[in-house]
Parts: structure tokens; C-alpha cells; sequence
């Protein structure tokens, strides 16, 4: 016997194929939304375990999914996945806060330093319109909005220090502590400040002053991992310094 290629059929079946696909995709952006909220927002603490089955039945779907998301949420520094116990909510620490921010003041600090030099003026009128999106998002309070809008103001100087391998250094890095960016930016106020210092930064630019832009950057993620400790130690009701809380700087 024969199979018969029917054309119609096949492309039922691709369309369907298609639209389980797209809804795991979205099923596990949900998942992944709901996490990073809930430990953003202190609802899950340090230590306490996701369950899997839970998130299964939540959301009406397989673990397969959720696994994937946690493996996600592993490499942003939000979950850790222990063999035999499931996945537990990450700790943050001071060591982690100070390294990452040690980094990163570097290796950004060289690329606005280079991106200085490259920025064409299409580049510089991208950076003003995104900065602009920022200032509207901080005034409306959304986060999450303008987390992914300022990641699209670094992305663009990033890429015009036309380094390949610094870009790549910085986006792993910026993968893996994800978690630590978000956090900062949800300090109360630090959107504000971000779109100030983003002003800053693209007065150097458009001066193409690479050591002013290099400097800048590596003073604002410095005292940034400061304003992030700050926030932690007073999340478990230690003291805080109000002087750095209340400085112009840039909590990226």
C-alpha cells in the first residue's frame, strides 16, 4: 500500500506542530516571569525550594517545560538545582555583589572608552530615543519594562566599541549575574538616577571623550554594587548609609 502526500494535511499538521511550540515557549516565559518576581519581591526566600509540581499544576502543564526554566533561571544566578532536591532560591552575597561589580566596571569602562571613538551620529540619536523611553518607563514605575529598554542602551554602545570578544565577555557575564542588574534597578529611585546618568555618559559620547566615558562608567558600577549591598543589608534590617543611597549614580 501507498502513502498518498497530501499537501494540505502536511501543512495542518506543521501549523499545529507550530502552535505547541510557540505555547511552550510562552507557558515557559510565564514561568520564568513568575519566579524572578517572586524572588525579586522577597516572596520566595533564599534557601526555600520551587516545587515542580506546583508550577505543573498551576499552569496546566508538563515538568518539561519547568525544567528548562529553571535551568534558565540557574544560569541568571536565581535558582540553584541540587541533584535528589529540586531547585532552591539562590542566596546573594556581598562577595558575589563586590566581584561582579569589580568586573564589570572594567570591562564596560573599556568598551564606552572605544565606543567613544566609533558612536556615528545615528548611533547617538538611538541612545537619546532610548533614554527618553527610560525616562517615560521610571516615571510609570515599570521595572520590568525598563530593564529590557536599558539593556538596549548598552547593547548599543556595547556593540559599537566594535570588540567582538569584549562584547562577548560582558554579555556571559551580564547572562549570569542577570539577577543582580534587575535587583539594582529596583531600588527605589534608581531608574531616575539611571536616566541621569545615562545624560552623562552621552555627553561624552557625543564629545567622542573616550577617558570621560570610561570613567564614568567604571564610577557608576562601582558605587552601583555599593547601592545594591546597601539594599540588601537593610532588606535584613542592618543599617544603611543614606549618603550613598541618595548619590546621582547609575545602579546597572
Amino acid at each position: 500500500m501507498y502513502t498518498v502526500y497530501n499537501p494540505v494535511i502536511a501543512k495542518g499538521r506543521s501549523v499545529v506542530k507550530t502552535k505547541q511550540i510557540e505555547r511552550h515557549q510562552t507557558l515557559r516565559e510565564k514561568i520564568l516571569e513568575t519566579i524572578r518576581e517572586a524572588i525579586l519581591k522577597g516572596d520566595l526566600k533564599p534557601g526555600e525550594k520551587v516545587a515542580e509540581p506546583e508550577l505543573a499544576e498551576r499552569f496546566g502543564i508538563s515538568r518539561t517545560p519547568i525544567r528548562e526554566a529553571f535551568r534558565q533561571l540557574e544560569s541568571e544566578g536565581y535558582l540553584t538545582v541540587i541533584p535528589r532536591k529540586g531547585a532552591v532560591v539562590a542566596a546573594l552575597s556581598e562577595r558575589d555583589v563586590q566581584e561582579y561589580y569589580a568586573v564589570k566596571s572594567i570591562l564596560e569602562g573599556y568598551a564606552a572608552e572605544l565606543a567613544a571613538q566609533n558612536l556615528s551620529e545615528k548611533e547617538l540619536a538611538r541612545l537619546e530615543s532610548i533614554n527618553e523611553k527610560l525616562k517615560k518607563l521610571a516615571s510609570e514605575g515599570d521595572v520590568k519594562t525598563f530593564y529590557k529598554v536599558h539593556h538596549e542602551f548598552h547593547e548599543t554602545f556595547l556593540k559599537a566599541a566594535n570588540n567582538s570578544k569584549l562584547y562577548e565577555l560582558i554579555v556571559q557575564l551580564g547572562q549570569k549575574f542577570s539577577r543582580l542588574r534587575m535587583a539594582s534597578l529596583s531600588v527605589g529611585g534608581r531608574m531616575e538616577i539611571s536616566v541621569a546618568e545615562h545624560e552623562k555618559l552621552l555627553e561624552a559620547f557625543r564629545h567622542h571623550d573616550g577617558k570621560a566615558a570610561e570613567n564614568l562608567v567604571k564610577k557608576t558600577a562601582a558605587i552601583g554594587g555599593h547601592v545594591l549591598l546597601e539594599s540588601m543589608a537593610h532588606s535584613q534590617g542592618e543599617p544603611t548609609r543614606q549618603s550613598l543611597l541618595s548619590k546621582n549614580i547609575d545602579a546597572y
